[in-house]
């Protein structure tokens, strides 16, 4: 499912950290961080017509993977919510709208690893654009195992939401070019970890199971959606999951902020038998749904 361009996003205005640019004038240095080595944090956001869902947890998420990556220069949250408001008032946006934040470490006065030698301050990018939910709900995604394990926090921890997303983008390669939408992303002891830009979920005999937050990102969707399913009455379990569960399950979907809760409905060729999972499935995504205006913010100005 490849986004398409949307002409409403020819003249976005974005902000560069410290004021708005034309899209075509928005830029960073060559010698910025994230050119140099990836070293940057993101968070995806959604606008909604009730405001953001879950801006703080999404800033506070931003703040402490940049404290991980020992960033010295962290804008305050007031910023970069007004930042954010600027951005959405410049481009007359009021929902269903994407937002990326980034924070690279900056420029750097030479080129090299060192962040000694980042003295320039951080630098903030906001990013919004007209966009609809990536995934189509009634067509679901089809997905293959990667080969390419998602890292472990002996490598690279995941709770860091970090920019360097290249062994992502590796399994993301591999599930184009089988032809389908997404990659099952493993950990180092083979155990399902989540596809390779979402989180992922399982149904079973009316238990309603995830992974382990230990090599995958540990998603404010799929809090959201563990917090929903309890609160419906379901008996949510984390779990070290293999392959075979998964492909055994009575429904499987994945979680993120780009696509909400979005069916699963083959991996590796074996199609994933949902009739006994679907009833339950749609009481989840239907409070899922409804929970949202009560998640939402609006960043002040």
């Amino acid at each position: 499912m490849l986004q398409k361009f949307n002409p409403k996003n020819a003249n976005l205005q974005v902000f560069v950290k410290d004021k708005l640019y034309a899209r075509a004038e928005a830029k960073v240095s060559v010698f910025d961080s994230v050119v140099q080595g990836g070293d940057a944090v993101w968070e995806g956001l959604r606008l909604y017509k009730s405001g953001i869902l879950h801006l703080s947890k999404h800033i506070n998420r931003l703040f402490e993977s940049a404290k991980a990556l020992h960033f010295t220069d962290i804008p305050s949250k007031d910023f970069i919510k007004d930042a954010i408001s600027q951005t959405l008032a410049a481009n007359g946006m009021t929902e269903n709208a994407h937002l990326r934040l980034t924070l690279t470490r900056g420029e750097k006065v030479t080129s090299g690893m060192d962040p000694r030698l980042n003295q320039n301050g951080s630098c903030l990018i906001v990013l919004a654009e007209h966009k609809d939910l990536v995934y189509d709900l009634n067509t679901g995604i089809k997905a293959i195992t990667s080969s390419q394990r998602r890292n472990g926090p002996q490598f690279l921890d995941s709770k860091i939401h970090h920019a360097n997303l290249l062994n992502n983008i590796l399994a993301k390669i591999q599930a184009n070019i089988a032809g389908v939408d997404a990659a099952v992303m493993l950990d180092d002891f083979g155990f399902v970890a989540e596809l390779n830009d979402t989180n992922l979920f399982m149904l079973k005999n009316n238990v309603l199971f995830t992974p382990y937050a230990t090599a995958c990102l540990h998603g404010i969707s799929r809090e959201m959606t563990m917090n929903i399913a309890r609160n419906i009455g379901l008996n949510v379990q984390e779990a070290n999951l293999s392959l075979t569960e998964f492909y055994n399950a009575d429904f499987v979907f994945a979680t993120g902020t780009m696509g909400e809760l979005t069916p699963v409905t083959q991996i590796d060729g074996r199609i994933i038998l949902r009739e006994r999972g679907v009833e339950k499935f749609e009481m989840i995504l239907e409070a899922y749904k409804k929970a949202i205006p009560a998640h939402c913010e609006m960043p002040k100005s």
